[in-house]
């Protein structure tokens, strides 16, 4: 082998190490992969369905939601506004038995409020405020997002909407969510 072909032969072996470094150093830097997967947990698996399996796609807009909502820090509730918050939410579950469709819209309107207060985007913004929500509380945005479609299903003329099976199911994990913004669930004072 000439010295010319070992040189060459080096300075690719270099490029390719460094290109697989740079590579994995963005992955890194970036929140890509098993991190998000880590993160988002459930609404990572919606994601990329919305995506139609399209990873980068769905890492892509994880990574925004990041970008935008990461810094956030929620405001604490005094125990009296948690408290309210607690009242009203036994409201709205008090109304179910009477009026499904008017409890999901109460629950709908509470959670808005409640996020809002804490310091995220108002609710007259949902998908900002959705968005903001899945970064810290991930675990639980479904059941927000869930009982939202429901209470604009029931306002609109158009199809009879869910049925009370489906709107209780969204009602028990929206108070998850609930519990999480209020730290119902975490003996917070």
């Amino acid at each position: 082998m000439s010295t010319g072909l070992i040189i060459l032969l080096v300075v690719i072996v270099a490029l390719v190490v460094v290109a697989a470094l740079v590579t994995v150093l963005i992955g890194h830097r970036s929140g890509a992969g098993p991190g998000l997967k880590r993160r988002f947990g459930p609404e990572y698996e919606r994601a990329l369905a919305a995506h139609d399996g399209d990873t980068r796609a769905t890492e892509r807009e994880l990574n925004e939601r990041v970008e935008r909502h990461g810094d956030l820090r929620e405001r604490p509730l005094a125990q009296e506004e948690r408290d309210r918050y607690a009242a009203r939410w036994t409201s709205v579950q008090e109304h179910f038995v009477e009026s499904p469709r008017q409890a999901v819209a109460e629950a709908d309107q509470l959670l808005g409020e409640v996020a809002a207060v804490l310091g995220y985007p108002d609710g007259g913004r949902y998908d900002e405020q959705l968005a903001a929500l899945s970064v810290h509380h991930a675990e639980h945005v479904d059941g927000y997002r869930r009982v939202h479609r429901m209470a604009r299903a029931a306002g609109t003329s158009a199809a009879p909407g869910a049925g009370t099976e489906e709107m209780r199911s969204a009602l028990v994990g929206a108070h998850e969510l609930f519990d999480d913004l209020t730290g119902a669930g975490s003996g917070a004072s």
